[in-house]
């Protein structure tokens, strides 16, 4: 099967700008998001948005990763926002990755919540359109997190007649994590991939420092995940986002992206088949 692959800057957190560019043209992949969060590398060094167009030529940038704690809405994060969307414009970036507060104890309480989620929208909405930029919404599956499932996040895109500026981010990660059943790939705009290969390891203690990259003893049903969101009408790319060191620090990364995609492309064409085979049998 020949899905559409992305790379995040996260997954060679340790190269420059220059070099994970070079990384995305030598694995053939043309899709690449680049982040505002690693230290010394490209925004978090201050390099200005023409520099990243320069830098990035052909590719196409997906997104920016990531305005955070977007929900949390306030005079510093309108300035924040601002700032990132007219970068993401003037770099040529289709879309902002949009993160929600993941602090334990922040507004408890899910009304106060879902008021919060809702007013962050609307004040993006105005600013994303004039630029004409996507909104990715992410909701992070951790148990602190202020929004983990999708199905709040598409709630409040809808009711603030979001559907044309707001898209959701679904990361097989914190789908997991969340342990949420429902998918919505007519409302995914992009797919971040990961995974977990320690079995003994309890989801309630699985951190970004766990996610590497999707193999045959992935934990968290990458697989399954993948498959249903195609099978769903998702067209969409699923882009590499490991956190973990021992991935970004390999000495033969590249190698180590191929084989994963390699994998990825076999199962998850074996886990459409087997399941159109069923069915039909059925």
């Amino acid at each position: 099967m020949n899905l559409q692959f992305s790379l995040n800057h996260m997954a060679a957190a340790s190269m420059p700008l220059t070099d994970f560019v070079a990384l995305a043209s030598e694995l053939k992949i043309s899709q690449i998001e680049i982040r505002n969060d690693i230290a010394g590398q490209a925004i978090a060094d201050g390099i200005s948005a023409e520099q990243v167009r320069a830098v990035t030529g052909s590719k196409r940038i997906l997104a920016i990763n990531a305005l955070q704690q977007f929900n949390n809405w306030n005079q510093q994060r309108e300035q924040e926002a601002e700032q990132l969307i007219r970068f993401a414009a003037d770099c040529g970036a289709r879309a902002l990755v949009l993160c929600p507060v993941n602090i334990a104890g922040w507004e408890p309480e899910q009304t106060e919540r879902d008021i919060k989620l809702r007013q962050a929208l609307s004040e993006l909405k105005g600013m994303l359109e004039y630029f004409g930029i996507t909104g990715l919404v992410e909701p992070l599956g951790f148990p602190q997190s202020s929004l983990r499932l999708k199905q709040h996040a598409v709630e409040a895109i809808k009711a603030v007649d979001g559907e044309q500026t707001f898209r959701i981010l679904h990361d097989t990660f914190h789908h997991h994590l969340a342990g949420e059943q429902q998918y919505f790939p007519e409302l995914t705009g992009l797919v971040h991939i990961s995974g977990v290969n320690n079995p003994e390891l309890d989801t309630g203690r699985m951190q970004d420092c766990h996610r590497i990259l999707i193999s045959e003893a992935d934990c968290l049903g990458n697989i399954k995940q993948l498959a249903a969101l195609i099978k769903g009408g998702y067209q969409g790319a699923f882009s590499f986002e490991p956190f973990a060191a021992e991935v970004y620090d390999h000495p033969q990364l590249a190698a180590e992206l191929k084989k994963s995609v390699a994998f990825i492309e076999d199962a998850v064409s074996s886990a459409i088949t087997n399941n159109a085979t069923h069915t039909t049998v059925a």
